[in-house]
């Protein structure tokens, strides 16, 4: 396995696509690994993946920058720049939406499938700002925009079938669009059963079957101005965590917009966007699957957002600036049940989120300013107020045991700025940022009571205390082009005050069976993170064309250990093949040795790995409709493997065949 290390080249997918659009062309997606993490807008479906029906986590991990930490084959949480979700802020269509589960088993990204989005915008560092708060960035799931085509009906089937863990997808989109109104139906279902480790060694409690379904419509009132409504509902069941003592038998969402639109190219504001939204999400743990636990225990949890934002873009000579308002109220609340196994005693019941209410608004502005022709310089800052609010007496008297002097509620101020400058030529182009940002400590950290971390096997208990977290960062890009020749490189620091972690309090007893000990939340005076890709890209001819991606991270903290899940050396190389109806490609990606692990917080030494993967496309066309096929076998060599983002080291999957077939009418 070493020797793919050391010596791997391999190789990425290029397939083809269907773009959702009007057009009945094909386009070929020779996306290069770099381009998936622009600050742009790339545009997302579910005809631009290797696989037909692949999920939205399989799509963001295709970013340098972005990993999903892995708890089991569903509901995989994202990480950016080596941090993980308390320090991101991911939205759907700027919407806010939290999660319902103390464990982190329901990440937003879960909450959507590829078959609801258009596109993905992913902002670095304080370049993720535009929706909220954040220190490692921010990942935006946008919603199609209006499509006032007048084409009449058109749609879409979709089916596929993996081999490994028997998982079955279907999907059907269906849309009518005219001169003055649309509507947009889909649905997509999903079900697997156990996956299997390499060498045929099967993975318990990983399965699960999910169920997403949405409609958008929109009503043009004249030319300048329309009205979209969206619902989006989502539906998983038994869903298995091999990584963790407790599985999920429901994880349900209800996500439901309004929005308005205005855009006038001919005046100063060129664009005006308003949105009202609420969603709702009910998350159930539950381990009445598991054999022989210690005492069974049901942890529901609840969490219902109302709010809104309204932006304008405004254009005047050289000067692009976008004015962002919003704002939301959340309630997010969460309850522990513990059942002993003795008949006559009694169950204990405890709020581990004590019914939180978080009222937060907020301003974004940033203004791109064209320098030259080849230069543009953009500044953006934010400022907001948060309040977090605790509503269930009894959460309150519990937090006051540790801490006495707490009240029920808190208030902060935050804020944000950045700057960044690009340049751009025929043969190159370069771009350097810094930026400043804060943000609030999350519900779990900072009012969590007794929440079970399987990770380092402690407890952990939030801290009301705790002050805004912090974060200087400077980033820089570079590329360079010469005729069919490309190579690029990235890089960010953050440098990180007030770093947020858990810290041991050895005066505290463990209510969780089995935990070595209780953490408490507190503030590392500081904490560092560098991370540093180089891509190469070379077409050998106008058919063949190879790419590859290197990357180097790091993170320590003030008290002088390393951070947890950085990641390690790592490496993506691809070749691929494309012909007008025909295309494929070999890929090989893999990891270094993880050598500076956390076994401070609960991490271990995680072996390299090397795997390879094989992806094949056809096109054919039915008259004036079209089937598309992608077919392929991914980890070819039956690698028995573990990356540093699964939980407890659980392994991925071993050698997987899978087919899927669309058919576009």
């Amino acid at each position: 396995m070493k020797k793919y290390i050391i010596y791997g080249i391999g190789f990425l997918f290029s397939a083809f696509m269907y773009a959702q659009e009007v057009e009945t062309t094909v386009e070929k997606d020779t996306t290069q690994l770099q381009e998936v993490i622009l600050i742009g807008q790339r545009k997302l479906s579910n005809y631009r993946q290797e696989k037909t029906l692949s999920s939205v986590d399989d799509y963001l991990e295709k970013s340098n920058k972005i990993t999903m930490i892995k708890r089991g084959n569903y509901a995989w949480e994202p990480t950016m720049n080596n941090m993980t979700s308390e320090r991101l802020n991911v939205t759907i269509d700027g919407m806010q939406i939290f999660g319902a589960c103390t464990d982190k088993m329901d990440p937003i990204t879960s909450y959507v499938d590829v078959s609801n989005l258009e596109k993905v915008n992913i902002g670095s560092g304080q370049e993720g700002t535009e929706n909220g708060h954040v220190i490692g960035g921010g990942i935006d799931l946008q919603l199609p925009q209006s499509k006032y085509y007048d084409f009449g009906f058109k749609g879409s089937a979709d089916l596929g079938y993996e081999t490994n863990g028997n998982y079955r997808t279907a999907g059907l989109d269906l849309e009518y669009s005219g001169n003055k109104f649309y509507i947009n139906a889909d649905g997509i279902y999903r079900k697997s059963d156990n996956y299997d480790a390499g060498n045929n060694q099967e993975v318990l409690y990983s399965q699960f079957e999910k169920y997403n379904v949405s409609v958008q419509s929109g009503y043009k009132l004249n030319e300048k101005h329309t009205i979209d409504a969206n619902l989006i509902y989502d539906k998983a069941t038994d869903v298995g965590y091999p990584a963790l003592p407790m599985d999920v038998s429901l994880a349900e969402a209800l996500i439901t917009s309004l929005t308005h639109t205005y855009k006038n190219d001919s005046t100063l504001v060129k664009s005006w966007e308003s949105k009202l939204y609420y969603n709702t999400i009910t998350h159930i743990m539950d381990d009445s699957k598991r054999p022989d636990v210690p005492i069974r225990m049901d942890m529901p949890g609840w969490s219902d957002t109302y709010g809104f934002y309204s932006k304008v873009g405004f254009k005047e000579n050289k000067h692009d600036l976008l004015i962002n308002l919003n704002g939301f109220y959340n309630r997010s609340v969460a309850e522990m049940t513990m059942y002993p196994n003795d008949p006559n005693q009694p169950a204990m019941f405890m709020y581990t989120w004590p019914d939180i209410r978080t009222l937060y608004s907020g301003v974004f502005a940033k203004d791109a300013i064209t320098l030259s022709d080849k230069s543009t310089l953009t500044a953006s800052a934010r400022f907001s107020f948060h309040n977090n609010t605790i509503a269930e007496q009894v959460g309150l008297e519990s937090l006051q045991i540790f801490y006495p002097d707490l009240t029920d509620s808190k208030n902060r101020f935050l804020m944000s700025i950045s700057a960044d400058y690009k340049l751009k030529t025929k043969t190159y182009d370069a771009s350097f940022g810094l930026g400043y940002g804060e943000r609030a400590p999350s519900v779990s950290e900072g009012y969590g009571f007794f929440l079970f971390n399987s990770f380092d096997n402690y407890d952990y208990i939030g801290n009301p205390t705790l002050n805004n977290e912090k974060a200087m960062e400077v980033n820089a890009k570079a590329n360079y082009y010469k005729k069919r020749f490309q190579v690029g490189v990235e890089a960010s620091y953050f440098y990180i005050m007030d770093y947020i972690i858990g810290e041991i309090d050895p005066n505290l007893s463990a209510m969780t069976i089995g935990a070595d000990g209780v953490r408490v939340y507190n503030a590392l005076s500081y904490a560092s993170i560098f991370d540093v890709f180089i891509n190469a890209s070379y077409d050998f001819t106008d058919k063949l064309s190879g790419n590859a991606t290197l990357g180097y991270n790091y993170g320590s903290g003030s008290n002088g250990e390393n951070l947890p899940l950085i990641k390690p050396f790592s490496y993506v190389a691809e070749i691929a093949y494309n012909l007008t109806t025909f295309n494929v490609a070999l890929q090989l990606e893999g990891n270094g040795n993880q050598s500076r692990y956390s076994s401070y917080y609960g991490e271990d030494n995680t072996s390299a790995y090397a795997v390879l993967n094989l992806n094949l496309g056809n096109i054919l066309y039915v008259k004036n409709n079209k089937m598309i096929f992608k077919y392929g076998v991914e980890n070819i060599l039956d690698a028995n493997y573990s990356t540093y983002a699964d939980w407890n080291n659980i392994p991925r999957q071993g050698r997987n065949f899978y087919a899927n077939v669309s058919y576009v009418f």
